[in-house]
């Protein structure tokens, strides 16, 4: 996108970094530059808004959901390898830590000498015995 303006900095690397600049994660020299490109071009500033409203939206309403506590570092971590020029292993982020918490659950769970069905509380076991009675 472009608004057909001059600008310092060109309205398409401005909104690639948009996300940096709303979660204040762009470096002190560079937001300084965004926001002079904001108070100029009027289609990037609006897009600002929107964005910045749908950021509030979803803290409003999500918010509150528990994320494994390592996600946020696992992602800031494949973000530093695709700005690197990495590759991205094909596995998300999500279902990878999805995957270590149900091992770390599992190694628990043969620490307490549970079995992982009783660990996590299995609607199997629960099942069978709702049939029996």
């Amino acid at each position: 996108m472009s608004c057909g303006e001059p600008h310092e900095k060109d309205c398409s690397e401005v909104l690639d970094h948009l996300y940096e600049y709303l979660d204040r994660e762009m470096p002190e020299g560079e937001c300084a530059d965004f926001q002079v490109h904001l108070d100029e071009c009027s289609p990037c500033l609006e897009k600002y808004g929107l964005e910045q409203a749908v950021k509030k939206l979803v803290k409003r309403c999500c918010g509150h959901d528990d994320v494994p506590s390592d996600l946020r570092s696992k992602v800031m971590g494949r973000i530093d390898l695709i700005r690197a020029g990495e590759t991205v292993p094909e596995v998300s982020v999500l279902e990878q830590a999805k995957k270590e918490q149900a091992q770390r659950e599992q190694a628990a769970a043969s620490e307490k000498g549970t079995g992982p069905s009783e660990a996590t509380g299995s609607t199997d076991a629960r099942s069978e015995t709702a049939r029996a009675e």
